[in-house]
Formats: structure tokens, C-alpha cells, sequence
């Protein structure tokens, strides 16, 4: 492997890759080495536009731009001699000649490329006199960007990506010269199922999406990392949180997963989380036939009733359960441990299905199917058909995914049952054949893990609180096992104990604890992704 040394430390790179491309393998770009870009991003083709990353390297006449030099045994590479920062100054003095001077009123302020650099290496004040070009406002591209022409500098970074990673190609740069501008072509809306990573992608305030434009100032946010719930793919994200509320997701770097990606449905799923169809509190279903509200303590003692009058007439097995895969491991775990402690081993999980592509979206729209298996759950029709059959009195449910299409039919089933238990984050038609509903937790307010399609384990964390009294289904189940009386339920709730005894039942997920996975997951043991 090639060695180079920039600033005067050595390191050992892959060979074929240009400069930029070494230093990011490494973790070193941006952390420790600064050589600022606009251009150039990770997961799209070099364009060489910007001429921002240029550095100075021994045996060459003139700078050479960093993100399309490959590396070679031997260079030695200066990134912060008086010429670089020279020629970067100059580069960021033509970058501003057009651009508003609006930072007060844009929407990128406080995590904008332009506004770092211009600090660091703008010039202090405007050497030209000629008014600013007037170009485009506020402009509509489709149903989720705005597009501000005049704040453009032609990184092309949106352009690529819509040609390179959904493959649409609506945007183009169209004029020549200091006339060149971005839009959309004749005819075509910015419309596509990814279409709102062009404003991730955007190092300024040209493009914005409609859904967070003007909601929040950045600064305010806390950025929490955490998992997408859309699909089984589990793409990584951050979740802006300010004032105990969720105000947008955004893609989180973790190039075994979703690369720098995330998919629009995806990212606005953000509103469920504080959702006023939101259940806030225990119902219990009346001697009238009417859900009515109702302490915890009650709707425990109901249900436990229930359970344990039906198991000592009919014995364990006419208690069975429905698993989400919207749980957590940690959730599921404490279903499987409930369930056989109470002798019974009638349980399935419904998934949810949907609309599939090539990129990121997968048709399990859940995120834990993969982890719902590998603990033991199968499908939920089995379960459906002894329901139908008259063999089961009392059902656990945990969510609403039996919902989707392919359970047609399901709800009348669970009409069949003599006690509905529910646990669930948001009011559903499942509501209408509960008799016990219980309130739990969104994944964004939880501590657990998840296990995508492609077996790797993934962290979630609280990133709010709900303002309402709400546990995750893992410690309802398990305060629903103490008052059950049932043999390893005593005692408070432990998540983290829960996540470490899942590795000692099932090898695969051993040293995958919540606390062992870090930020970008690990694959099941023995898993070779």
C-alpha cells in the first residue's frame, strides 16, 4: 500500500484512490487534516469544480486539487502552507462575488460550508462594485425542495446526485460561463423518492426542504443518533430534537447501511413521534362496551386476570401473542421469556409490507424483522388460524402492524378472542377488538436495539420523552409478568441486563448488547456481513 505524508505525518492508503478519497477511508478528512471542499462528496463522481481543496505537494509546479490527485508511493503533501491558503482565499473571494449577503435570514445559517469558509478565508471586505446578480427565489422544484438560484455556487453535487444515485437526471446546469445556473429541466419537477437529500447535500442555503425551512434555527437542535423505523433496512439517522420534540431526521453516515442516504417516506416518518393520534393513557373496555380511561395498575390487573383465569380453565396454550417487529430486541426478548413462563408457545409477528426499490427502501416496512426471527418469531398466519379456530381465549399484541392488507381479515379474527391485550403507540382500528389497551413507547423515546434485514445489530437511544406516561412494551410485559406472580419478573426493569441476557440465550446476538454495538452496528455472530 502506498505511503504519503501530509503536514508532516505518515500514512498508509489504498492504492487507486485520489487524496480526499484516502484521507476519508482514514477518518482523518475534516479531523486532523483540513482541506476544505465544496464539490466533492464521498459517495458521488469527482467533479473538480470548486477548486477549494487545493494543496501544495512536493516535486509539482502548481497546487493540485485534492479530490482528483491520486495518491502515490512517496508524495508529500502540505495543506497549510501560505500559497494554499492564498489560492483558497482567492477561490472563496470569486465564490462570493454573486452571493446575497442574507445569512441573517437563510435557512442554512449555522450549518453552512460557505458561512465556515468564508470565516476562515474570506476576504474582509468586496474588492467589486458592480451590483450582484438577480436570479431565482423561493422557488418550487417539486413537492419537497425550495431552490434559491442566487445562493447556488455550482458545486453540482444535486446534479450528480439525481443522475447517480435514483438515476431520475431532473436537474441540469444550463447557460455557459458566469451565466451557468442549476434548475430543473423543461417540463420536470424535482420528484423522486430521495429527492430530499439534494438539501444534505447542499454546502449552502440553495436548497431547503419545505418541511424544515423556517421551523427551528440549527443551533438550537440537538442532533441524537439513531435508526430509521420506515423500513428493514434500518438506515442511520440523526434526530434533531430542541424542546423535548423531534423536528426533523437527517441521514447519518454509516457506509454498511444506507451510505449517506435515506429515503423521503423514511425521513418524514419523523411525525409520527408526536402525533396527536398518540395513545396517552391505559383504556379499559366497560360492562357498557365502551373503552374507558383507567390507571395502569388496573389495566395490569385486568389483564393479568385474564391470562390466569384462561390458563387455568383452558390450560397455557389458549394465551398466545403477535409480536411488531416495530420492537425492539429487548422487547421481544421479555414477550419470548413471558410467554414461557407461562407455558405457552403460541406466538407469530406481522409484518408489514410495502413498495420496494434498488437503493435503500425495503418492502419489510418494519425494523426489526430480522431480529423478530432470529428470537424465535414466525409468521403471524399460524396464530391467525388458531384464532379462527377457537384456540385461543387471550392475545397479547404488541403495535398495529396487523393493519396492513395481508392480514385481510385479521380484525375480525381477534373478535374471536375472548380478551384482546394491546399494546400500542398510536390509536388504531385494532382498538375496536381490545379489551386491554396499554400506551408504550415511540422507538425515538427508547433504549434497545434493532436487527436489520441484513443481520446487523443497531443502537437506538431516548432522543425525547413522551409528555405523557408511557414505558416501553419490554417493561409493561415485564410489570405485566410481576403481577402475574410469574418466576423472573421481580424486581425494576433493566434494559441493559435484558440486551446482555439475550447474547447468553442465543449466541447470535452475543456481545451485541445494547451498550457493545456502538454507533454503527455489528453484525450477528457468525454473520459474514
Amino acid at each position: 500500500m502506498p505511503r504519503i505524508t501530509v503536514d508532516g505525518r505518515d500514512y498508509e492508503v489504498p492504492e487507486g484512490r485520489t487524496l480526499l478519497q484516502a484521507l476519508d477511508d482514514l477518518g482523518v478528512l475534516m479531523n486532523g487534516v483540513e482541506i476544505p471542499h465544496y464539490c466533492w462528496h464521498p459517495k458521488l463522481s469527482i467533479d473538480g469544480s470548486c477548486r477549494l481543496c487545493q494543496v501544495e505537494i512536493e516535486g509539482q509546479p502548481k497546487l493540485q486539487i485534492a479530490c482528483n490527485t491520486p495518491v502515490q508511493d512517496g508524495m508529500v503533501v502540505y495543506t497549510r502552507t501560505e500559497r494554499v491558503r492564498r489560492a483558497r482565499e482567492g477561490v472563496m473571494e470569486l465564490l462570493l462575488v454573486n452571493h446575497p449577503l442574507d445569512c441573517p435570514i437563510c435557512d442554512q445559517a449555522g450549518e453552512c460550508k460557505l458561512q465556515d469558509y468564508a470565516f476562515e478565508y474570506g476576504v474582509p471586505r468586496s474588492r467589486t462594485r458592480e451590483p450582484r446578480r438577480a436570479l431565482k427565489k423561493r422557488v418550487d422544484l417539486g413537492p419537497t425542495i425550495v431552490f434559491d438560484q442566487e445562493r447556488c455556487i455550482l458545486c453540482r453535487r444535486c446534479v450528480r446526485f439525481c443522475r447517480e444515485v435514483p438515476g431520475t437526471g431532473e436537474l441540469g446546469v444550463f447557460g455557459r460561463g458566469d451565466r451557468s445556473v442549476v434548475d430543473v429541466f423543461p417540463g420536470e419537477e424535482l420528484r423522486n423518492d430521495y429527492s430530499m437529500n439534494v438539501a444534505d447535500i447542499c454546502p449552502v442555503g440553495a436548497l431547503t426542504t419545505r418541511d424544515f425551512r423556517f421551523r427551528i434555527r440549527v443551533w438550537f437542535l440537538k442532533e441524537i443518533p439513531g435508526v430509521c423505523t420506515g423500513c428493514s433496512r434500518g438506515c442511520n439517522i440523526h434526530l434533531g430534537t430542541a424542546y423535548n420534540r423531534v423536528y426533523r431526521y437527517t441521514p447519518r453516515r454509516n457506509d454498511e447501511v444506507n451510505e449517506t442516504w435515506i429515503c423521503d417516506e423514511g425521513r418524514l416518518s419523523y411525525k409520527a413521534i408526536g402525533a396527536p393520534d398518540r395513545i396517552r393513557e391505559p383504556w379499559l373496555r366497560s360492562a357498557r362496551g365502551v373503552l374507558e380511561p383507567a390507571t395502569e395498575s388496573d389495566a395490569l390487573g385486568r389483564a393479568a386476570d385474564r391470562i390466569r383465569t384462561a390458563a387455568e380453565a383452558h390450560g397455557p396454550g389458549v394465551v398466545a401473542a403477535l409480536a411488531s417487529p416495530h420492537a425492539t430486541n429487548e422487547d421481544l426478548f421479555v414477550l419470548r421469556r413471558l410467554l414461557a413462563a407461562l407455558g405457552t408457545e403460541v406466538h407469530g409477528m406481522a409484518v408489514p409490507r410495502g413498495r420496494g426499490d434498488e437503493i435503500l427502501l425495503r418492502e419489510e416496512r418494519a425494523p426489526n424483522v430480522a431480529g423478530g426471527r432470529a428470537l424465535g418469531f414466525g409468521e403471524a398466519e399460524p396464530v391467525l388460524d388458531r384464532i379462527r379456530g377457537g384456540g385461543v381465549s387471550v392475545l397479547l399484541v404488541l403495535g398495529h402492524d396487523l393493519l396492513d392488507p395481508r392480514y385481510e381479515g385479521a380484525l375480525d379474527a381477534l373478535r374471536r378472542c375472548e380478551s384482546v391485550i394491546l399494546l400500542d403507540t398510536h390509536h388504531s382500528e385494532l382498538e375496536r377488538a381490545a379489551e386491554i389497551v396499554l400506551p408504550v413507547r415511540h422507538a425515538a423515546e427508547k433504549l434497545g436495539t434493532f436487527t436489520n434485514f441484513a443481520g446487523r445489530v443497531q443502537r437506538i437511544e431516548p432522543a425525547v420523552e413522551p409528555p405523557f406516561l408511557a414505558l416501553s412494551d419490554g417493561e409493561t410485559l415485564h410489570r405485566l409478568g410481576r403481577t402475574l406472580g410469574l418466576a423472573g419478573f421481580a424486581g425494576v426493569y433493566d434494559v441493559r441486563a435484558i440486551s446482555r441476557a439475550i447474547g447468553s440465550e442465543f449466541p447470535a446476538f452475543a456481545g451485541r448488547d445494547v451498550d457493545a454495538v456502538g454507533p454503527l452496528g455489528l453484525p450477528l455472530a457468525g454473520d459474514p456481513a
